[in-house]
C-alpha cells in the first residue's frame, strides 16, 4: 500500500507552551481515543461492546506503543471539539483528511482509502479501469461521489451509459444480475457487498482517493510522529491489512 503523505499546519502552530501530549501519555500509559460509535464496520456498539476496524486499529497502535487504548464516545459533530478541548488525545473515527482543519489539527498518514472503486463480474476480463467503459453500462448511486465522477468521465467516454440507482447496493445488484457491466461505488460499500456476492470482484486500482487518517492537535508533534511510526510498523508487518480484510472482506 503506497500513500502520499500530506502534512498540514505550517505557520499555524499553536503559540501556547502546553506540553506535547505524548509526554503525558508516556507517563500514564493510556491513549485516549475519541470516536463516534455509529459507523459500522469501523466503529459500533454490539451488546454494549465496542467493536470495529478503527477499534482494532487503535488497540494495535496502543499495543505497539506500549500503551492501553481508552475509548471515549462522541457524536460525529462533536469529535473535533472534543480533541481541541483535550478530552481525548487522538481521533480514530473514519475521518477523511480535511485540509481546511489544518490550522488546529494534524493528520497522520492515511490508513484506508474510502474512495470510489470499480466492481465488475468475476468473469469480466476486458474492464481494467474507467477507460474501458466506453460503450458499456456503468451503475452508480444517484447523487453520490461515484455519480459525479462518472459524469466527469463521460466527457472522455461519450458512449458510456451511466445508470443511477437509489443506493450503492442497488447499483451493485445491477452488475450481479447482468443489468450493468460495472459499478462505481465507495470502497466501503463495495467491499462489504461483494463479501456475500462471489460473482463480483473489485478492481485493484481505486478511481478516486478519500483517505481516512488519525487526527491529533496541531501542536502534538511528538504524538503524531509516534502514531505515524506505529502505522508504518503495522503496514510493514501486514497487521494493518489483516485488520482491514477482517472487517471489510471476510
Amino acid at each position: 500500500m503506497v500513500w502520499l503523505v500530506v502534512f498540514f499546519g505550517g505557520s499555524a502552530v499553536s503559540c501556547t507552551n502546553r506540553e506535547d501530549a505524548w509526554l503525558r501519555i508516556q507517563e500514564t500509559k493510556v491513549l485516549r481515543v475519541g470516536l463516534d460509535p455509529t459507523y459500522p464496520p469501523f466503529e459500533q456498539l454490539e451488546n454494549d461492546r465496542l467493536v470495529g476496524l478503527d477499534v482494532d486499529l487503535a488497540q494495535a497502535i496502543a499495543t505497539d506503543l506500549g500503551l492501553t487504548a481508552e475509548f471515549v464516545y462522541f457524536g460525529y459533530d462533536g469529535l473535533y471539539d472534543a480533541l481541541a478541548t483535550e478530552q481525548v488525545d487522538v481521533l480514530i473515527s473514519a475521518l477523511v483528511v480535511a485540509p481546511e482543519r489544518g490550522r488546529d489539527f494534524a493528520f497522520s498518514e492515511p490508513y484506508f482509502n474510502a474512495g470510489q472503486i470499480l466492481i465488475v463480474p468475476q468473469a469480466e476480463k476486458d474492464i481494467e479501469d474507467m477507460r474501458d467503459l466506453n460503450g458499456r453500462i456503468l451503475a452508480v448511486e444517484l447523487g453520490a461521489q461515484g455519480h459525479v465522477e462518472a459524469i466527469t468521465w463521460q466527457r472522455q467516454l461519450p458512449e458510456m451509459d451511466v445508470q443511477p440507482y437509489n443506493t450503492a447496493d442497488e447499483a451493485l445488484t445491477a452488475v450481479a444480475t447482468g443489468k450493468a457491466d460495472a459499478a462505481l461505488v465507495d470502497a466501503v460499500s463495495g467491499r462489504l457487498f461483494i463479501r456475500h456476492e462471489p460473482s463480483l470482484r473489485r478492481l485493484p486500482t481505486p478511481v478516486t482517493v478519500e483517505p481516512y487518517a488519525i487526527v491529533t492537535r496541531i501542536e502534538d508533534r511528538l504524538l503524531l510522529e509516534n502514531i505515524n511510526q506505529s502505522l508504518e510498523t503495522l503496514q510493514q508487518t501486514g497487521k494493518l491489512d489483516t485488520i482491514i480484510t477482517h472487517w471489510l472482506d471476510n
